[in-house]
């Protein structure tokens, strides 16, 4: 039976990008995404946050890293990932978070004019791990 494993999110960055490379010279940027959902409670409407981990790789880190800031509102298309992990005092941890294959700037960044255009999808053939 054919699977599908497929996440579209907007929403604002809940901190600056965070780029580090690989051994093998890759760039990999984890992004904080809140995205809200609005509820009714009463007569008043509030937003209900989620908090999504994103992690992107290659040239659309690099991209990322250089052109958003906190509170940028983003559209990242991706799949979900399960991260799974030792800690220092052999606890295991996972969590679940978004692999993006595409980042689309729904906002100009601060001092341009337009959005940079979308970073070409290099799938995650160097992904290393």
């Amino acid at each position: 039976m054919p699977t599908m494993n497929v996440v579209v999110l907007a929403g604002n960055l809940t901190r600056d990008p965070e780029v580090r490379y690989s051994s093998s010279g890759t760039a990999i940027a984890r992004l904080g995404l809140a995205v809200n959902h609005r509820i009714k409670k009463g007569e008043d409407w509030v937003d209900e946050p989620c908090f999504i981990d994103v992690i992107t790789f290659g040239r659309q880190a690099e991209t990322c890293g250089e052109y958003l800031k906190k509170g940028q509102p983003i559209l990242v298309e991706g799949r979900l990932r399960l991260n799974s992990w030792t800690d220092g005092e052999g606890q295991k941890h996972s969590k679940i978070e978004v692999n993006a294959h595409r980042e689309q700037f729904l906002a100009p960044p601060e001092g341009r004019d337009r959005a940079p255009a979308p970073a070409e999808d290099t799938g995650d053939a160097d992904v290393p791990f």
